[in-house]
Order: structure tokens, then C-alpha cells, then sequence
């Protein structure tokens, strides 16, 4: 029998501008209650580069911190599910955040970008129309993409964190 997997608390404020939804974090990232831990996720790297800070050479609650200085807040869609390791193909029993309700709590929010397809597939249709959302590839290493190609197609945000 699969336990009843629960995602990690938003982490937002009012000066976010830009929201990642990721699907569920992976087992790693749940066992440290750590967004994007595994050591191979190319999230950390990825907004290094966007936001022009050392974020691998912070600790876990600092790198958070600089992300909500750069304007970028996290969150899961998925807010509860079944699922064996850390793939999203193996995602059951999914039931989402209610992420309508968070996104009229971020007054400065100019753009979602989401975390891979499961993310986008199961969360865009709760958006509200006039916001731009962004299907982007995912960070984690389960998807083999370079990380050159990760980091071009999540280069659309730019204009967003420093604009």
C-alpha cells in the first residue's frame, strides 16, 4: 500500500513576480522537506543564472530568501498524492493546491512558469486568463535534457525577474 504523499508549504510573498509550480517534490526533496534537493536537479543552477546569485553556496533557508528577493516564489501543484520514488508517470490519487486562491494573495505576480508537463498539464487550467504561464522543460534529471537546453528555455523568464 503507497502513503498519501503531501506537498512542501508555498513559499511566497506580496513582492513575487514570477511563481515556479513544480508537480510533487521527489522523494530527496520530501525527505528533507527541501524544494529540489536531489543533487542533480538543475533547479538551483538554473535560477543561479537568472538571478545572478550563488544560490549553491547558500544554505537551504537563504537560498529561499534570495529567490523571494529576486521575486520569484514555489510552490506544488499537486498537493497530495500516491506515488512510488520520485516520478511524476507514477503520480495517483492526485488531488492540486488551490493555486487560484494563492496567485489573488500575489498583487505583483506577472507570470507562472511551470516545472515540467505534469505540473503545466494538471495546473494551468486554474489560472486566470490574463496571466502569461510558461510550460517549461523540467529540472529534474529524470528528464536527460541538456542543461544548456534547460537553461535557454527557462531564459523566457528574464524579462520578468529584471524588468
Amino acid at each position: 500500500m503507497q502513503t498519501a504523499l503531501n506537498c512542501l508549504p508555498p513559499v511566497v510573498n506580496p513582492d513575487v513576480r514570477v511563481l515556479v509550480l513544480g508537480s510533487l517534490p521527489g522523494a530527496a526533496s520530501l525527505a528533507q522537506q527541501a524544494y529540489y534537493a536531489h543533487p542533480r536537479n538543475a533547479f538551483w543552477p538554473i535560477m543561479a543564472a537568472l538571478t545572478q546569485q550563488p544560490l549553491a553556496a547558500l544554505p537551504y533557508m537563504e537560498r529561499l530568501q534570495a529567490l523571494l528577493d529576486a521575486g520569484v516564489g514555489l510552490w506544488d501543484v499537486v498537493g497530495q498524492a500516491k506515488r512510488r520514488g520520485s516520478l511524476d508517470a507514477d503520480l495517483r490519487d492526485v488531488s492540486t493546491n488551490p493555486l487560484f486562491e494563492l496567485i489573488t494573495t500575489l498583487p505583483r505576480l506577472q507570470a507562472i512558469a511551470f516545472n515540467g508537463q505534469t505540473a503545466y498539464k494538471l495546473g494551468h487550467k486554474q489560472l486566470p486568463p490574463h496571466l502569461p504561464y510558461y510550460a517549461l522543460p523540467s529540472t529534474s534529471p529524470a528528464l536527460t535534457t541538456a542543461f544548456a537546453a534547460k537553461l535557454q528555455a527557462w531564459s523566457v523568464l528574464h524579462p520578468h525577474l529584471h524588468g
